[in-house]
């Protein structure tokens, strides 16, 4: 069964009385899932996120869970916000792009690096949104994460200018700065 098709089943299933709470809490804040008409059983949370709430830090080029561009984080675990409907987002909380604060030790390293012999991790930024949630949430359970547990996060993203090995010594800073900031080991 290909991801369409599984789309539209969960959205029989939520249309036909699946219960779902009626807000979810997106960046700190309630909102509602609906009483306009303008979230229906099969609207995704990519496109609530973006096109309801203005939050267009999350792309969705593929929009079949293939690229990693959409991963928000949700309930501490990231997810790819293509394959959710708003409705299932119902009484969790999401973490967006828009919501981390700016000296955030992920969104910090991924500005700052460039260094030499691992290149920048960004180049075009169309796939970065994606990158710095797949990796926020690994530091979060895992502040101080092995390199394969880096890829292994990492593995569900795509970034078409080829800037893997700076996004992965990106994700090994932010992990060092965590580190420094809460006096780990």
């Amino acid at each position: 069964m290909d991801q369409r098709t599984r789309l539209r089943d969960r959205a029989a299933a939520v249309g036909a009385g699946v219960p779902c709470a009626p807000e979810v809490v997106v960046n700190g804040e309630a909102r509602s899932l609906g009483g306009d008409g303008s979230v229906t059983p099969s609207t995704t949370l990519a496109w609530y996120l973006r096109e309801r709430l203005g939050l267009t830090g999350l792309k969705v080029p593929c929009d079949q869970g293939a690229c990693g561009a959409c991963t928000v984080i949700m309930d501490g675990r990231a997810v790819l916000s293509c394959m959710i409907l708003a409705v299932e987002a119902g009484g969790h909380e999401i973490l967006t792009i828009e919501g981390l604060a700016g000296d955030d030790c992920v969104v910090e390293a991924f500005a700052e690096q460039s260094e030499p012999g691992y290149g920048t991790a960004l180049q075009c930024g169309y796939c970065t949104p994606g990158f710095v949630m797949a990796s926020r949430a690994l530091l979060d359970r895992r502040p101080l994460p092995t390199p394969s547990e880096i890829k292994e996060q990492l593995s569900g993203n795509i970034c078409r200018c080829g800037c893997y090995a700076g996004i992965a010594r990106a994700v090994h800073n932010a992990s060092e700065r965590l580190r420094a900031r809460t006096g780990g080991s």
